[in-house]
């Protein structure tokens, strides 16, 4: 018997081994298809993603908004409750976008009227600025000779590269459309596992419990209720931590009398809803509004950004979102950090809740073990 089991084992330490090599040696080859599955599911795979972040909010509107007509159970309703609530989910992020971009376009607009208007004004200013720094007039000069001659040099690059710059531009053209074509199939997914999302759930475990086993069974049950509380958590967290990085903003910008107050303020919550490093978005978008305007209130909304950035990195989020995700802060830092480096904006803001998951994960199988072994070790004493 122990010879059949060795038998076996060496087998499969065999079998391993070959497979190992195998992929060690075609490894490029391996990482291309990985790369070209990955590209041919990416619109169900952001799809879900946006499923899942939605789910939070349609399950507020479908729980909250409705909860007497849901109480009730009229036929109608019990039939037309989901389209209704995702309706209005959606009408709610899609509103709150048209919302932001009519504070941030004008004002950007009439930024851009102003940075036109005062452009002359801008280039004497800065030639007194240079000669304040000890600059002479030649060197100025032979500045804004160079100037000309790097404008001249593009002109001729252009005239002389039409071709190659078309090849690239319909390039661009089809990455753009290829792009959007992905985020459209990407929301229509989105929508039928929100319309669907109980049918789903039931065949996902119909298929579970014809394949698995029951413990099999309760361990993915387990990780999908632990995985849809913590998303919820998260992005609860999240939408707190950026009203609390809104509203700080707005009444440091009050206080400080910089410009733009209501409107920055609004960006910066909104883009603060990306983890960490969002905020930093809406203050290049917001500095370049204030400097068109005054650029020494400009360079101090920049450095009362970088003080509340550092408070919201070290004190707010940490507290408020990893609290929510059940995520050490070191570990939310580490999350976004890898997360942006692996998929830019969506993985800062999937990272954290992925990690949590995993976190929650290893640290309930760690107690388990060690639950086992110290059970071991008192059978051992009294043994």
């Amino acid at each position: 018997m122990d010879l059949e089991k060795n038998k076996k084992t060496i087998l499969e330490i065999i079998v391993i081994t070959i497979v190992l090599i195998f992929a060690l040696i075609h490894i490029s080859s391996i990482l291309d298809f990985l790369g070209y599955l990955i590209g041919l599911f990416m619109p169900f795979i952001i799809g879900a993603m946006i499923a899942f972040v939605l789910n939070v909010l349609l399950n507020i509107v479908e729980n909250k908004f409705f909860s007497k007509l849901n109480q009730k159970k009229y036929k109608y309703w019990q039939k037309w409750h989901r389209p209704v609530s995702l309706t209005i989910t959606l009408l709610l992020i899609v509103g709150t976008l048209v919302f932001l971009l009519y504070l941030v376009i004008p004002q950007l607009q009439n930024t851009a009227e102003i940075f036109t208007k005062n452009l002359p004004n801008y280039r004497k200013e800065s030639v007194e600025l240079l000669e304040n720094f000890g600059v002479s007039k030649k060197d100025i000069n032979n500045f804004n000779n160079y100037i000309i001659d790097f404008k001249d040099g593009i002109i001729s690059f252009v005239s002389s590269n039409k071709e190659k710059i078309m090849d690239t531009t319909i390039g661009v053209a089809a990455n753009i459309f290829q792009t959007i074509t992905t985020w459209i199939l990407a929301i229509v997914f989105a929508i039928y596992i929100l319309l669907k999302k109980e049918t789903l759930a039931r065949q996902a475990k119909e298929i579970i419990y014809a394949y698995g086993t029951k413990k099999q069974e309760e361990k993915l049950q387990q990780i999908a209720t632990l995985s849809n509380k913590t998303f919820a958590n998260f992005i609860t967290g999240q939408c707190m931590e950026a009203f609390i990085i809104g509203i700080l903003c707005f009444l440091g910008m009050l206080i400080l009398k910089i410009p733009y107050a209501a409107t920055i303020s609004v960006l910066v919550g909104f883009t603060a809803l990306i983890p960490v490093f969002g905020a930093f978005i809406g203050t290049i978008i917001g500095a370049f509004l204030i400097f068109m305007f005054n650029p020494s209130k400009a360079i101090i909304f920049i450095i009362y950004i970088i003080i509340l950035q550092q408070i919201e990195g070290n004190l707010i989020y940490p507290k408020v979102v990893g609290k929510s995700v059940g995520l050490p802060s070191i570990w939310v830092m580490v999350a976004v950090t890898i997360g942006a480096s692996i998929y830019g904006m969506i993985g800062m803001l999937l990272s954290v809740p992925l990690c949590s998951i995993l976190y929650s994960i290893f640290r309930t199988s760690v107690k388990g073990r060690i639950k086992e072994k110290e059970k071991k070790l008192k059978k051992e004493k009294k043994g």
